[in-house]
């Protein structure tokens, strides 16, 4: 099993620098280790640069360094019973890249740009060429000397290349490199070749060794990719351009899976190579929280500095976080995720094809975390059955095998609700499920305006929809509680009216929504409406839509603010559930970074969990202290009295 608490140990290092590992210490190094509760840490073989940080025969080792740095990691770390995965990067080496620009990869047909050659920036290579077997021959010898528990190859993943090799197997294969389609196989061809011959040089000295190819994301639908991987790594550093809210859409996939993973944040203010950046200590104890909340393990990634020196701030920072990962792992290992709600993923089915594709997933995922529902997101090879309700957001087109496959879930007492283009065949704009409503093609006006015949916060008045809508006629029987109305006209030059756009007219009202016993049907792209505008009067008819279909179905309620997270694991073999709250505010700092500092502590929540037995006991973890409760009617009631970023509440049933 993967540990609970690694570090991924950067060490991109300049020929440029002198005295490479000029001040390590074994006894430094693993002071740092044991001040930051580390239990497993990623160190390097091979950089970008193309350096290695040991004796070689097939590369050369950094011109700054005279002794076996990598040896001595693993030494230190031996001693002290902490794992150690080696590093190599695949997909960079800038040492070869001066020596062999023919390895490079060309992301146009007229090859790499001298802008582009001649700025200070690592440059791709490309795997259809002598560097794999030079790659190869890099691992083998990692495997020979010291026979790591993994290797973690780095900037690895399927590329678009028009280099001459590639363009030739191409033409070879009888296709035309011209084709993005041709361009796309043969960057999966390559990339398979490459991940084969990787897992054959690390098989050749250990079987068992694990090995993951990094690329930054998980794809979601691209299982074959994935299972390349013995485990999987995701990396999501909040404050270096992927959100607080990206790592829970990529974990609610990922869990699914069937495989171990880890959360990889970082110690920086912003992203990897900030020498000198650290986030408060609040903000990592919320990110490890947030991973093993998730069902993962925690990775933080540092950067060691050239002389080889451990920075005892950054782990006395680590340490915060992981001190206290350390005293919940019992709760958390071998979870897995209790879901309501499965999201059908518009990467997964449409890959990048579909319009928005991206923006539904994240307004899905955003929606559901915000609206403190219980979810995964699957792909197609998921499993529909094991879910009470089951979202299509905006661009799921069905072919016969998919429509077959819901109507057997409708059949079956599950549930769906769909927006956009999703529940339409993929050849015709005729729906392929029975939401009770006939579609009628694209409205031609946008935006438009929806109007709730239900209770909401600022009432049943006209809200503007910038998305993309849709127009539907209503069949005998079909519910109806969003209706829609058009602006007088579209924003042109001819005719515009005031700064932005034209109001609604009131003269008209068309039906926007169907609601049927087991179906809702929205008709515009409301997930990608909610990603990219934000709007709460979209986040309130999706919510409520939600919980018209779960009614007395839902597992859990919770009264939690926007911005926090709440999940609920099970851990079969001890037979309980682990009820996971977790709040962080957080604040935009500078341009685009946002961050966590101030703890804000939350009190009294009060909680519902369905459960079909009354529970043998109810824990505040891991304190350790009991927690009052009732149990009537299958609803198990209790009070969180106080959540200081994260508290575990353990059900045993």
């Amino acid at each position: 099993m993967l540990p609970f608490r690694q570090v991924h140990l950067d060490f991109h290092t300049s020929e440029a620098i002198p005295g490479i590992g000029s001040r390590f210490s074994k006894e430094q190094f693993q002071a740092a280790l044991k001040a930051g509760h580390v239990n497993s840490i990623t160190v390097f073989s091979k950089c970008h640069h193309g350096w290695s940080y040991h004796p070689t025969e097939v590369n050369q080792m950094h011109p700054g360094l005279d002794f076996d740095l990598l040896g001595a990691q693993l030494v230190a770390c031996a001693e002290i019973g902490v794992r150690a995965p080696v590093y190599i990067s695949a997909g960079h080496d800038e040492k070869e890249v001066k020596a062999h620009p023919e390895w490079l990869n060309w992301p146009s047909p007229e090859g790499p740009s001298a802008e582009y050659l001649n700025r200070a920036c690592y440059h791709l290579l490309c795997y259809n060429t002598p560097y794999l077997d030079f790659l190869a021959a890099q691992v083998e010898e990692v495997m020979q000397k010291y026979n790591p528990c993994e290797i973690f190859l780095d900037i690895s993943d399927v590329r678009i290349c028009h280099c001459p090799a590639c363009v030739a197997e191409i033409r070879a294969n009888g296709e035309d490199p011209e084709d993005p389609a041709a361009l796309r196989r043969q960057g999966e061809r390559v990339y398979a070749r490459y991940c084969r011959k990787m897992r054959e040089a690390v098989d050749k000295y250990n079987p068992k060794t694990a090995i993951f190819h990094n690329a930054g994301n998980v794809v979601r639908g691209r299982r074959d990719l994935a299972d390349w991987d013995t485990h999987l790594e995701l990396e999501s550093l909040p404050t270096g351009g992927w959100g607080y809210d990206h790592f829970p859409m990529s974990a609610a996939y990922v869990r699914t899976l069937g495989k171990e993973f880890l959360g990889m944040t970082g110690k920086f203010h912003t992203t990897w190579g900030e020498f000198g950046g650290f986030k408060h200590p609040n903000a990592l104890r919320y990110e490890t929280a947030l991973s093993i909340a998730c069902g993962a393990k925690c990775s933080i990634g540092d950067q060691l500095h050239p002389q080889g020196e451990m920075n005892l701030s950054t782990y006395r920072l680590i340490g915060a976080a992981y001190a206290e990962v350390e005293q919940k792992e019992a709760w958390c290992a071998g979870a897995e995720s209790v879901a309501d709600i499965a999201v059908l993923s518009s990467e997964a089915v449409n890959g990048m094809q579909a319009r928005d594709g991206q923006y539904a997933d994240v307004g899905a995922n955003r929606i559901l975390l915000e609206g403190k529902y219980l979810y995964d997101i699957l792909d197609l090879e998921g499993d529909f059955a094991r879910y009470k309700l089951l979202i299509l957001p905006d661009e799921i087109r069905l072919d016969d095998a998919l429509a077959a496959r819901l109507r057997d879930y409708l059949n079956n007492g599950g549930k769906i609700l769909a927006t956009g283009r999703s529940g339409l065949w993929k050849d015709r704009d005729e729906f392929a499920l029975p939401f009770g409503a006939d579609f009628c093609g694209e409205n031609p006006f946008r935006p438009c305006y929806y109007i709730p015949q239900f209770d909401t916060v600022n009432g049943e008045t006209a809200y503007v929809m910038y998305e993309q809508g849709y127009r539907i006629a209503l069949q005998d029987g079909t519910l109806c509680p969003a209706l829609e109305q058009d602006p007088y006209f579209n924003r042109t030059p001819e005719h515009f009216c005031s700064h932005q756009h034209t109001p609604n007219n009131p003269e008209q009202t068309n039906p926007a929504s169907a609601v049927t016993a087991n179906t809702v049907y929205l008709p515009w792209n409301l997930f990608a409406e909610y990603a990219k505008m934000g709007s709460f009067h979209v986040k309130e008819l999706l919510c409520h839509m939600l919980d018209l279909l779960l009614g007395e179905e839902k597992t859990l309620t919770v009264k939690l603010p926007d911005r926090s997270v709440t999940t609920l694991m099970k851990q079969s073999a001890e037979n309980r559930l682990i009820h996971h709250l977790l709040f962080a505010h957080t604040t935009n700092r500078g341009t685009k970074t946002e961050v966590i500092e101030d703890i804000v502590p939350l009190y009294d929540i009060p909680v519902t969990v369905r459960l079909s037995q009354p529970p043998v006991s109810v824990m505040l973890e891991p304190q350790g202290e009991p927690l009052a409760f009732t149990y009537q009617a299958g609803i198990l009631h209790y009070t969180v009295p106080k959540v200081e970023i994260h508290q575990m509440v353990c059900i045993t049933l």
